[in-house]
């Protein structure tokens, strides 16, 4: 059976998305074949396109970083999966189509009480929150996180799952609406980026004390301020770069206040890495999804042939939560 997906023709913008004809997917040792229900669509996939962010060695040439759909094919002797299984997948690439293969240590069962379509939401989002706020962040119950873009895929997750935590959580996102619907997913203070201080603002909100976490999507735009709104001991980490990757830093400033700034990806991750996270998301996060603490924000389902409009919708700086192709 020939499989579609959505390849790129050359770097470039979303008119060099088209849809190609795939041969049918066949697991190789300790991979799952997975019918796609849906796919998510994320940043990383917006750079990919344009040719500035390659996929690691043995990936899938074409987008897409996680997905949710039923087990198709099992590799011979791998027990855990049966065909026909609910499950979403953390993917190196190639969630852009009808079939994919993929380790079996980066899937996740479907989460009870979810849409399997809406779950495509979830295992990028979760994983890069957990990795960044509790591995890295080392966040805790009762400390002041920050998230930038708190109305973007990962920051509606980071949002949620901070407050989940048992953290004060302060989002930023850009404008009136935004930032009412980011206090409804659990942020005690929210800022209008486009015309409020988020460092005074944090500042009053945690006592004068500021952010124990900040969790940046931004890049080198707040750097200066990010410094400025951290707390004794507090932790940066940067996982974009959407408004710069060239910034000056106070080491005085970083010094004084014991602080440190983190930069992580995870795509590029080994694959014994990856799994570790998943079976760290399954434990401790997944019964936060389950309960419904943390729940998939979903603004758009669009046709796998609309591939090109997904990519310019989550461009416009309109999307709220996460945008979903649909096989």
């Amino acid at each position: 059976m020939d499989v579609r997906a959505v390849t790129i023709s050359a770097p470039g913008g979303p008119e060099k998305l088209a849809v190609s004809t795939l041969d049918d997917q066949t697991p190789l040792p300790g991979e799952v074949v997975i019918d796609v229900v849906s796919a998510g669509v994320n940043r990383a996939d917006l750079l990919q396109r344009a040719g500035h962010y390659p996929p690691p060695p043995g990936a899938p040439e074409w987008p897409g970083l996680e997905v949710a759909g039923t087990v198709r094919a099992v590799a011979t002797g791998l027990t855990g999966w049966d065909v026909g299984d609910r499950v979403v997948a953390l993917l190196d690439g190639g969630g852009y189509a009808e079939q994919v293969r993929v380790a079996a240590t980066q899937v996740l069962p479907a989460p009870d009480g979810v849409d399997l379509v809406d779950a495509a939401a979830l295992p990028e989002a979760v994983c890069t929150a957990w990795s960044n706020l509790v591995d890295v962040g080392r966040l805790a119950a009762g400390e002041w996180l920050l998230v930038h873009g708190g109305s973007g895929g990962v920051g509606t997750v980071a949002t949620q799952l901070g407050a989940a935590l048992g953290a004060h959580v302060a989002v930023t996102a850009g404008g009136p609406e935004r930032v009412a619907r980011c206090r409804a997913l659990g942020a005690e203070l929210a800022v209008d980026h486009r015309d409020e201080d988020f460092v005074a603002a944090v500042r009053e909100a945690s006592g004068g004390q500021g952010a124990d976490v900040v969790l940046d999507v931004v890049g080198a735009a707040y750097l200066q301020d990010n410094v400025r709104v951290l707390a004794t001991d507090g932790r940066l980490v940067v996982i974009g770069l959407q408004k710069g990757r060239t910034g000056e830093l106070d080491l005085g400033a970083l010094l004084a206040k014991r602080a440190s700034v983190t930069g992580t990806t995870l795509r590029s991750r080994p694959a014994a890495w990856k799994a570790r996270l998943v079976r760290d998301v399954l434990a401790h996060a997944w019964p936060l999804v389950e309960d419904g603490r943390v729940r998939p924000v979903v603004h758009a389902r669009l046709p796998l042939d609309e591939a090109a409009e997904a990519h310019r919708l989550l461009d416009s700086g309109e999307v709220f939560g996460k945008v979903l192709l649909v096989p």
